[in-house]
This record gives C-alpha cells, structure tokens and sequence, in this order.
C-alpha cells in the first residue's frame, strides 16, 4: 500500500486533528524519529495551512484539539501537544495542556521541535545598547581590548565580522580580529548599523 493509502485507512479517509473529511494531503510531522507512516498524518487543506504559517490560526478551528490529544495514534497526539503550545496564548489552551497525558516517548517527539520552549527562557545575546545579536552578524567594538595569550590589543572601532554566539553564555560571541579567533563580552561591541 501507498502512504497515502495507509493513513486514508488509518483516519478513515478524514483529517485526523479536526475531523474534516475534505482531508487530502499527506502531512510529514517535522522532527520526526524515522519516515515511515506512523511518522505522518492524513490532514485537511485548513489545518496544513494554519500549521505552516500559524499567524493565520483560527481559535475555533482548534478547539479539535480538545478530541484529537486524546488519540490513540501517538503522530495526532504529537502535532495536537505541539499546537496546543503554539497557541498557549489562548485562554482555554493552558487547562488542556496540565490535563494530557503523553507517555514518555511520545512526549519526547512531541519536544523534539521546541514548540514548548519559552522564549523568555531562551539565551539571547545582546549588544552594549541592547540589541539582540544573532550568528553571523558584524559587530563594532566599543572599547580597547586586550587579546588574552596574543600579541595585540583589539581597537575600539574594530569591525568583527560574521561573529559566532558562544551557546551557553549569553555574555560571549566569537570572532576574528588580525586572523585571530577571539571571544568577546557583549557589552563591549555593538550590532553593525545599530547606533
């Protein structure tokens, strides 16, 4: 049988998060540990649209979600947590996420894309007048630095360009200065083109 075959059987040929039976597209859960059909899911064109692009999320198309996290197939109970999280936002979202239950590697799955993360918990870097610094931006230093173990002081002024986030300090970036790979504090460079 085809893919598509297999999860038009599976959902009995309707969308398996909003219960739609205009479902038609075959839905490849992101994240996912492997391919094969128990990774993907049978969906209708107004879910596929509202997950790819979720500025465009209806409240009262996902009120599905109150059915579909109960599911028995473990792919609907993964994109129903993952969406539900997207949508934290919404008043009746909160209750349902303290109350479904996922049993350990589903709920691995589920966390695999990040959708729970809380961005106020996330490390951002940050320059001298507060803007947020990203991999592969330039930067200005904003005061003289030494250069531990080099021969040179870096310039205030000096263009470090394509600079690399140090991931677990939010204080550090990485970037050349004469050839040499150096790591730097935040609060003395500033994001090029920022004042």
């Amino acid at each position: 049988m085809s893919l598509d075959k297999d999860l038009q059987k599976r959902s009995n040929s309707i969308c398996e998060l909003c219960g739609s039976d205009e479902a038609n597209t075959v839905y490849a859960i992101p994240s996912s540990p492997g391919t094969k059909t128990e990774h993907h899911l049978w969906i209708c064109p107004a879910c596929n649209a509202q997950m790819e692009d979720i500025a465009t999320a209806d409240a009262n198309h996902w009120r599905c979600l109150n059915e579909s996290i109960w599911s028995e197939v473990p792919a609907v109970k993964v994109v129903s947590w993952r969406m539900l999280h997207k949508l934290k936002h919404l008043d009746w979202v909160p209750d349902l996420l303290d109350i479904a239950y996922l049993d350990d590697e589903t709920l691995e799955w589920a966390k695999a894309s990040g959708d729970d993360a809380n961005p106020d918990d996330m490390i951002k870097h940050v320059d001298c007048f507060g803007a947020v610094l990203q991999n592969g931006d330039n930067v200005v230093l904003t005061k003289t630095l030494d250069v531990k173990g080099a021969t040179f002081s870096a310039k205030v002024g000096t263009v470090v360009r394509k600079i690399h986030l140090v991931a677990d300090n939010a204080e550090q970036i990485e970037g050349k200065v004469n050839g040499s790979q150096i790591v730097i504090l935040t609060k003395y460079v500033r994001k090029s083109g920022t004042t």
